[in-house]
């Protein structure tokens, strides 16, 4: 697992060529609410229902954080996948938040944004038809950082929010996530994340980036998880995910990558190469959600 000298840095900073921009997103959903109002906006949730759903059911449900370097992007971009998932019998919901191309924010606030979004699922599950013990996150990229953030890091919540009731989701679903914003000193040199990788993120990021990082909050009670990255991935290294599920499996937790040979960063979403890895890795999403009992 030899960690190329490239920089870290090009991680989730810049607006990720594959990303989607067209905004606001015009979705299609059963329902779209409005999970929380900030200063720069109001943000929504996009919710698909599985057919003849009833709002006394307890579906699982999952949360999808698009990408776009914490700076762009548009909830749209996992819009077939939850589709994918609605048929399969799930509440699918696409989530908004907070972008410094538009509101002018750092990415911590993109975190407190994912955070209140799976805090309003689990707090309206009774409404909504779900059951708050089977919470997916969800996401691609930067998203795929926020949906790993919210099942690893305890702290970055929205002031004044309820914290009796939990922003960590039951389970995650990360397509090439960025997991290692900080130095790690747990392998040799050659197998390290050295500081020089990281050293500019904290004006991005808005706080110490290793209170932002996935990976240094990993412990016996992370969710189970699921990774999808490519070994061409130049944005981000796909070693930075096998060193996760290294830290993932020190504690005996379900965890589970695949890596796609010779496929770059965004192999994953809807309209490349006529579906092919779209239709992969949802299959495999499918069966690990059959696995955790989450759909049948």
């Amino acid at each position: 697992m030899y960690v190329r000298t490239r920089a870290l840095l090009i991680l989730l900073i810049s607006s990720l060529a594959f990303t989607q921009n067209n905004y606001p997103p015009n979705i299609n959903a059963d329902e779209t609410v409005t999970y929380k109002k900030t200063l720069q906006t109001d943000l929504n949730l996009w919710i698909f229902y599985p057919d003849k759903h009833k709002k006394n059911d307890k579906a699982a449900s999952i949360v999808f954080f698009f990408g776009g370097g914490w700076n762009s992007g548009t909830p749209a971009q996992f819009l077939q996948q939850a589709k994918y998932l609605q048929e399969r019998g799930m509440v699918s919901i696409l989530a908004d938040y907070r972008v410094k191309s538009r509101n002018n924010t750092q990415a911590i606030y993109c975190l407190k944004d994912a955070k209140s979004a799976i805090r309003w699922v689990r707090q309206n599950a009774r409404k909504i038809g779900i059951d708050p013990n089977r919470i997916v996150a969800s996401g691609g990229s930067a998203g795929g950082h926020l949906a790993a953030a919210t099942g690893t890091i305890p702290i970055h919540d929205e002031d004044g929010e309820n914290l009796k009731i939990s922003s960590k989701p039951n389970a995650m679903i990360l397509f090439n996530p960025g997991l290692i914003l900080a130095p790690i000193n747990e392998f040799d040199n050659s197998k390290s994340w050295p500081a020089n990788r990281v050293s500019n993120l904290k004006d991005r990021i808005g706080v110490e980036p290793k209170s932002f990082s996935p990976y240094h909050f990993v412990n016996k009670n992370t969710p189970p998880t699921i990774i999808f990255h490519g070994t061409n991935d130049k944005t981000i290294p796909h070693e930075s995910v096998e060193f996760f599920d290294i830290r993932m499996k020190k504690y005996n937790n379900k965890s589970i990558v695949y890596l796609y040979d010779g496929e770059e960063h965004g192999f994953f979403n809807y309209g490349r190469k006529n579906q092919g890895p779209f239709n992969d890795t949802m299959s495999k999403a499918e069966k690990f959600l059959i696995d955790l009992g989450y759909i049948n």
